[in-house]
C-alpha cells in the first residue's frame, strides 16, 4: 500500500472512499459493480456517504440516509445477538451474511465491503476470532474490495499499528485519520493499495475529488512528528506487551460487578454490558437510561466513559501509565457502584 489520499477527517477519507469504490470500478469498465456492504451499527463518519455507509439508525432518521448503493448486514456482536451460540459459531454466521447479501444483489453488482476491525462508535464490538478468516475467504471467492476503516484501531490502538495487522488483513482501501495527529491537527486519508491505485492510474484518468486542506502542510508536520514520537517512545510495543494487556487484566475484573454482564477489550479499548440479570444477559427498559446515568456518574468522579445505549466504553491515551490505569479502574468500579445504587432508588 504505497498511496495516500489526504484528507481532513475519517468522514471525509470514507466520502473519498465511496467515490474512489466507484471510480475504480468504472475504470475497469465495470460501472454496475456499484453497491457498497455495510454493518448495521457500524461508524463510518457523519457526513451523507460516511453516514449512509454506516449502520446507525438514528443518524439515517435525520436526512433521509442512506442513499442508494449501500446495504447493511448484522454485526458481529456476539454478546448483544449471539443468543445461543458459541461465540465460533456465532462468528461464522455473522461472517456468512456476508455471503447472502452478495449473493442477493449479484456478485457482478457488489464493489466493496467496508468494516472496522473493531466497531468503536458502535459499543466496541470485538468479532469473535472465526469472523475475519470467513469474510477473507469469502471475499476471495468474489471480486469485490475489502475496505477497513481504521480510524480508530489505526496507530496503535489495538497494540498492533493497525487493526488490520491485528487480525491479518489486506485491504484494498484503507481510511486513518485520529491517531495519525494524535488529535493535535485535523488530518485524515485513504491509503490505497497497489491494486487499485494501478488501474485509478492506468484506465481511470483524472479523478475529479479532493479537499481544499488534503495534505495540508502543518497538519502534515504536525502528522509526520507525532508518528516520530511514537515510534521514538516505542508506544506501539508498550500498548502491545505492556499497559495494554494490563489494562485488560485489571478492565476484566470488572465483570464480577453485579451490573457488569461482559468486560471485553483489546489493547487499549474495552467496554463494559450493564444488564439487569447476567445469567440470561436480560437487559435494563431503555426509558431507565441506565448507560447515560453510567455516563454522569463517571464524568463527575473525573473518568471520561462513553455510553452507547447500556455499554459502557473506554479509550484511554497510549501513554497511560499502571498507576493512571489504577485510578481508572476505581472511578469505573464507583461509577457502576452510584449506578447500581441510583437505579435503585429509582426502583
Amino acid at each position: 500500500m504505497n498511496q495516500v489520499f489526504f484528507t481532513g477527517s475519517g468522514s471525509e477519507s470514507n466520502d473519498t472512499v465511496l467515490r474512489m469504490v466507484r471510480h475504480y470500478w468504472a475504470a475497469k469498465e465495470k460501472p454496475e459493480k456499484f453497491n457498497i456492504i455495510s454493518r448495521r451499527n457500524g461508524y463510518h463518519g457523519s457526513t451523507v456517504a460516511g453516514a449512509s455507509l454506516g449502520g446507525m439508525k438514528p443518524m439515517h432518521q435525520q436526512g433521509g440516509l442512506p442513499i442508494p448503493g449501500i446495504v447493511h448486514i448484522d454485526q458481529p456482536y456476539w454478546y448483544g445477538e449471539g443468543a445461543d451460540l458459541s461465540p465460533e459459531a456465532f462468528g461464522i454466521k455473522a461472517a456468512q451474511a456476508l455471503e447472502s447479501a452478495i449473493l442477493d444483489l449479484g456478485e457482478d453488482n457488489v464493489a466493496a465491503f467496508i468494516a472496522e476491525p473493531i466497531q468503536g462508535a458502535g459499543g466496541v464490538v470485538i468479532p469473535p476470532e472465526t469472523y475475519w478468516p470467513e469474510i477473507k475467504r469469502i471475499l476471495a471467492k468474489y471480486d469485490i474490495l475489502l475496505v477497513v476503516d481504521e480510524v480508530i484501531c489505526g496507530f496503535g490502538r489495538t497494540g498492533e499499528w493497525f487493526g488490520t495487522d491485528l487480525y491479518g488483513l489486506e485491504p484494498d482501501l484503507m481510511p486513518i485519520a485520529k491517531g495519525m495527529t494524535s488529535g493535535y491537527m485535523p488530518m485524515g486519508g485513504v491509503i490505497v493499495s497497489d491494486r487499485v491505485s494501478a488501474v485509478l492510474e492506468e484506465k481511470g484518468g483524472e479523478f475529479y475529488h479532493g479537499y481544499t486542506y488534503s495534505g495540508h502542510p502543518v497538519a502534515a508536520a504536525v502528522a509526520l512528528e507525532n508518528l516520530r514520537i511514537i515510534k521514538e517512545k516505542k508506544l506501539i510495543e508498550y500498548v502491545r506487551d505492556d499497559i495494554g494487556p494490563y489494562l485488560q487484566e485489571r478492565w476484566q475484573a470488572l465483570a464480577s460487578h453485579p451490573l457488569v454482564g461482559e468486560a471485553r477489550g483489546v489493547g487499549l479499548v474495552g467496554a463494559l454490558e450493564l444488564v439487569k440479570d447476567k445469567a440470561t444477559r436480560t437487559r435494563f427498559d431503555s426509558e431507565l437510561g441506565v448507560g447515560g446515568i453510567c455516563r454522569d456518574m463517571s464524568v463527575e468522579n473525573g473518568l471520561v466513559m462513553r455510553a452507547v445505549g447500556d455499554t459502557m466504553i473506554i479509550s484511554p491515551p497510549l501513554v497511560i501509565t499502571r498507576e493512571e490505569v489504577e485510578e481508572l479502574i476505581a472511578k469505573a468500579e464507583l461509577a457502576l457502584d452510584l449506578t447500581l445504587e441510583k437505579i435503585r432508588s429509582l426502583s
